[in-house]
């Protein structure tokens, strides 16, 4: 190690802040096109190398955290089954029917089915699986490409807090404050349904005049045609059904949904092994194992940063700044929630969040739940201002790439900014008026 003598306490916590600093600012930048999770780990190695922080403590910080990973684990595993049978093809395709040869009324069932997915299946299956299927269902009924593909980031993160399996980042929050599954829902699934519905009526109004006109379904395979394999889909189905239950009941008994949704995994695998629809290797390449390495480099510089008092006091300024009242709890959480994730990315800003609110903790409780909220509220639906805040939207944008396609940071924000602060402001108000 660097460090062969105690540094005092002040130079001890300006290294560690100066540390965060630039791996956050690296993490922005991404210098040399260095993937976030080399930066992160990078950080992470740097503060342990210097002996800034014990690595048992970095060790006990990883342990303590299994739930997360292990939920990451479990539903990118799950949605890369589900794919395997057909189920999102014969979604969409049945989608595409229901619309009646419309294209603004599937451009609505666009959205519903994203939501669906997301409130099962978390926003990132939405955005890695959705987008090409989606993609795939416009060109081939020659509709213009982008307004439906906007509508797959957009609501991947919009409907991203329906329930706490709908968005990682819920995980990383009530992994720390046991919420259960009606507070949860009480103060999360109204204010979605509302964000939800602004989301598509500003869309809507946006694209309007190149949703005119009908096409000709025939263009398109018959749903019957998307099903790879009868009885792996029968099955697939089935599991899926018994897993969304299990998430309720292990919601409600704050069960660790991350067991729910491995065993689930397990379930498919074993289903897809048996009738020879996928192998294990197959599986593998569907799961970004660099997730991993993000989440954990970023949990270890957290807990240094902590170990400063840095989080606390950020957590004590958030505390004063919202005047002690719930609504500003709501609104400063919301807001400082938001900025955070469009500028270091939503995971490392729920990871800094959840700590700084262990000072919350001595607040009323509808300030410490709005606080709560708040941060969910803000990191999940946050990052639809720009294309940096989420991982969700960093899938979308690879997978547009790939059948060349090119959507600026600036062609994001043009439409972000449009329709982004109606919806936290909505969402927000809807949320402290039902901790009222």
């Amino acid at each position: 190690m660097f460090l062969l003598f105690p540094l005092p306490a002040l130079a001890h916590t300006l290294l560690i802040a100066s540390v965060a600093i630039f791996t956050l600012a690296g993490i922005m930048i991404r210098p040399f096109k260095l993937d976030e999770a080399r930066i992160a780990l990078g950080g992470a190695g740097l503060l342990l190398i210097a002996g800034l922080i014990n690595p048992l403590d970095a060790l006990a910080t990883l342990l303590q955290d299994w739930n997360i990973f292990f939920f990451f684990l479990g539903m990118m595993t799950l949605s890369a089954l589900v794919d395997a049978a057909g189920l999102f093809d014969w979604l969409a395709a049945q989608a595409a029917r229901l619309s009646g040869g419309s294209a603004r009324r599937l451009f609505f069932n666009v959205f519903i089915l994203g939501s669906l997915i997301s409130m099962i299946l978390s926003n990132d299956a939405t955005a890695l699986i959705l987008t090409p299927i989606v993609y795939t269902l416009v060109t081939r009924l020659r509709l213009p490409a982008l307004p439906f593909l906007f509508a797959c980031t957009f609501i991947a993160d919009t409907a991203s807090f329906l329930l706490p399996v709908s968005n990682p980042i819920n995980i990383i929050v009530l992994s720390t404050f046991k919420l259960d599954l009606w507070t949860f829902l009480r103060l999360l699934f109204i204010p979605a349904l509302v964000v939800i519905s602004i989301n598509m009526l500003v869309f809507f109004l946006l694209y309007r005049n190149k949703l005119r006109g009908q096409f000709d379904i025939k263009r398109l395979a018959t749903a019957a045609e998307a099903i790879r394999h009868r009885a792996y889909f029968r099955y697939t189905c089935g599991v899926l059904l018994l897993v969304a239950l299990a998430y309720i009941v292990a919601s409600a008994a704050q069960f660790p949904l991350s067991i729910v949704a491995v065993a689930g995994a397990a379930l498919l695998l074993a289903g897809a092994l048996r009738w020879k629809q996928a192998t294990v290797r197959d599986v593998s390449r569907h799961v970004s194992w660099s997730i991993f390495g993000f989440i954990a480099g970023m949990f270890i510089l957290v807990r240094a940063v902590e170990n400063t008092h840095l989080t606390a006091q950020f957590g004590q300024l958030l505390l004063s700044l919202s005047g002690g009242h719930s609504f500003g709890a709501v609104m400063i959480g919301t807001a400082g929630a938001t900025l955070g994730t469009n500028l270091i990315n939503n995971v490392p800003m729920a990871v800094v969040l959840t700590s700084a609110l262990h000072s919350a903790q001595h607040a009323a409780l509808p300030t410490r739940l709005g606080f709560i909220a708040a941060t969910i509220f803000g990191c999940d639906l946050g990052p639809n201002l720009t294309t940096v805040g989420s991982l969700a939207t960093v899938l979308w944008l690879l997978l547009l790439r790939r059948r060349n396609i090119e959507v600026s940071g600036l062609d994001y924000f043009k439409v972000g900014i449009i329709v982004t602060p109606f919806m936290l402001a909505a969402g927000a108000l809807t949320i402290w008026l039902l901790l009222r």
